[in-house]
């Protein structure tokens, strides 16, 4: 993985160029003054839920889980 510094005001200016250059698998440091404020680096994708998790022996679901609760009765 390849690492640049970027002062602000070039990382403002060539923003765009900057994430293209992140897609690739560049960090970048976006310094003030000289001195590391910000790193740009790729997201990772977030962990989704395997289809039917859900079904299995270490999950368990009242029957009545979707009952009014007895604290809200006099709303209803």
């Amino acid at each position: 993985m390849r690492v640049k510094e970027v002062g602000s005001f070039k990382a403002k200016t060539h923003f765009a160029r900057l994430l293209d250059a992140v897609e690739k698998g560049e960090k970048i440091y976006i310094t003030r003054r000289g001195k590391r404020v910000a790193q740009l680096t790729a997201s990772e994708e977030p962990k989704r839920a395997k289809f039917g998790c859900a079904k299995g022996p270490g999950f368990y679901m009242a029957p009545d889980f979707d009952a009014p609760l007895e604290d809200f009765k006099e709303y209803m």
